[in-house]
């Protein structure tokens, strides 16, 4: 009886034993699988250089930090890490929306002789503007506007995008938003159609400025458009407000000189002079204003004597090629204008993103 019951004890604490040895060995595997795992992850996982991320910013005008974590995510491969950016970008669309966006670039587009559209982009920085697909992006605005029925930005927004029909321009907006990864914003378009001639268009300083000048004219040869465009690059230089002085509004000429009296009353040497001898002086500084303002009025820039107008000038172009022209108006976009800048270098920037 002794004996049968240390025989049952003893297989009892066998099979205790044999449990316990086949959990160890459960674990054991366990473990040796999970250390596989991460010993094959590390031996693949590739070293991402400041080269790739460099090319990655490059590619999408993200942001540096933004670039690492996309490498990062996606072992370094290229077309995986800008998917990366949009995905995670197209979250974070809203949220960049609030951030300053004053720089960018102005483009035009032409449709023929005889239309023409300008619009303006802004991105955040001057890095992104920069950027070789921002400013496809921003062409393709442009070509937009110029196809474009519309004269809100509100509908022009709601339009099929000219590149992907499937999307709107605002959702195209958005995409570049994410992949960018700066809040971007297409702020304003102008069309301009020549009704009795044709348009000249002119970019400055790779967009900062863009102008489009309306012309009629009975002869359209090189010699005349050239002379435009010469009127084109002055509106850039000198940012007149008006075609002429028949242009502008009686309430801007009694704002001017309201103001022009008030200055006039606060000179030392103007007080007690006559009332003719004041009202001979406001009217003096506003003709003054006025002829700074209205293009037709201004010195041309290229006057060789320092003196013809742009009106003198417009008249010699037309009698040297036989022919009646007139400018019936202008658009003068100045990239950021009335906007208000943020003033941050990169050193700031690259110190933000890491958190310093």
């Amino acid at each position: 009886m002794l004996c049968q019951s240390r025989m049952i004890c003893f297989e009892w604490r066998m099979a205790e034993i044999y449990d316990q040895v086949n959990k160890r060995l459960k674990l054991l595997s366990r473990l040796l699988t999970i250390s596989g795992k991460y010993r094959r992850k590390a031996r693949f996982k590739m070293a991402i250089t400041a080269a790739m991320v460099k090319e990655l910013r490059e590619m999408t005008g993200a942001g540096m930090m933004d670039c690492k974590k996309a490498l990062n995510e996606t072992n370094g491969n290229m077309e995986e890490a800008v998917e990366f950016l949009r995905k995670n970008g197209q979250a974070k669309a809203e949220k960049k929306a609030s951030r300053i966006a004053a720089e960018g670039i102005c483009r035009i587009a032409t449709s023929g002789d005889q239309v023409a559209a300008v619009v303006e982009v802004n991105s955040e920085t001057d890095f992104v503007a920069k950027n070789e697909e921002f400013q496809k992006f921003v062409q393709a605005v442009a070509e937009q506007a110029v196809a474009s029925s519309n004269d809100t930005m509100e509908a022009l927004m709601e339009e099929p995008w000219i590149l992907d029909e499937t999307k709107t321009v605002k959702e195209a907006l958005v995409d570049r938003i994410a992949v960018i990864g700066e809040n971007l914003n297409i702020r304003r378009f102008q069309k301009v159609t020549a009704d009795e001639g044709f348009v000249v268009s002119y970019l400055h300083g790779g967009g900062r400025i863009g102008v489009i000048v309306d012309v009629a004219s009975t002869v359209d040869n090189e010699a005349v458009r050239e002379a435009m465009t010469n009127l084109a690059m002055q509106i850039a230089a000198l940012n007149p407000k008006y075609v002429a002085t028949s242009d502008v509004s009686e309430e801007y000429k009694a704002h001017e000189k309201a103001i022009i009296a008030a200055q006039i009353a606060q000179d030392p040497k103007m007080a007690g002079k006559p009332e003719k001898v004041i009202e001979g002086a406001i009217v003096g500084r506003l003709n003054k204003e006025l002829k700074e303002v209205c293009l037709l009025e201004q010195v041309y820039v290229k006057a060789e004597d320092g003196k013809q107008t742009v009106a003198q000038y417009i008249a010699q172009v037309a009698k040297e090629n036989n022919a009646q022209i007139s400018v019936r108006g202008f658009v003068r976009f100045e990239t950021g204008e009335g906007l208000e800048k943020k003033s941050e270098d990169f050193a700031a920037e690259v110190a933000a993103q890491l958190g310093q």
